[in-house]
């Protein structure tokens, strides 16, 4: 089972799960590891726990800003 995604009563949870999706592939073709290794990478990252948390809004962001994020941390 997954998280359901829900901020201010809304649920979220397609966007998120589509925006994590851009997100792996962005990571999996700069570092050209498969999708798979790049999902696992990205679920023990400090950027993904923030992700999870709505109140951060790191939901909002696009792709490419929260890449740059997970390469900051």
């Amino acid at each position: 089972m997954f998280a359901k995604y829900v901020y201010k009563e809304q649920d979220i949870t397609t966007d998120t799960l589509f925006k994590i999706e851009h997100i792996v592939s962005i990571i999996a073709e700069k570092e050209s590891v498969p999708f798979e290794e790049a999902y696992r990478k990205f679920l023990e990252s400090k950027v993904y726990d923030m992700l999870q948390r709505t109140s951060t809004l790191m939901w909002a962001e696009n792709a490419e800003f929260i890449v740059d994020e997970y390469y900051r941390a």
